[in-house]
């Protein structure tokens, strides 16, 4: 099980701003993917809520868009819950 499936789990809540912090650092899908050493595709899937990345890709995403694991895929605004 991912870290996300275990925080959706808890019944916590879980946001995808991959996409998001993607575009702000200008970065294209194979870029973000090439620097982090997975396949484009891995990329595309997680962006689209079809792939729960472990724990190590997630931080290894977080690193590379510049923003830390919390907002980029836990902190909820009210308008998200």
């Amino acid at each position: 099980m991912t870290i996300i499936s275990n925080i959706l789990k808890e019944g916590g809540y879980a946001v995808n701003r991959v996409r998001e912090y993607r575009k702000k650092q200008k970065l294209s899908q194979f870029s973000l993917a090439e620097k982090i050493g997975v396949a484009r595709q891995t990329i595309n899937l997680i962006e689209n809520d079809k792939y729960n990345p472990s724990l190590n890709l997630c931080i290894s995403i977080a690193k590379k868009l510049g923003t830390d694991l919390n907002t980029l895929f836990w902190e909820v605004e009210d308008d998200e819950k």
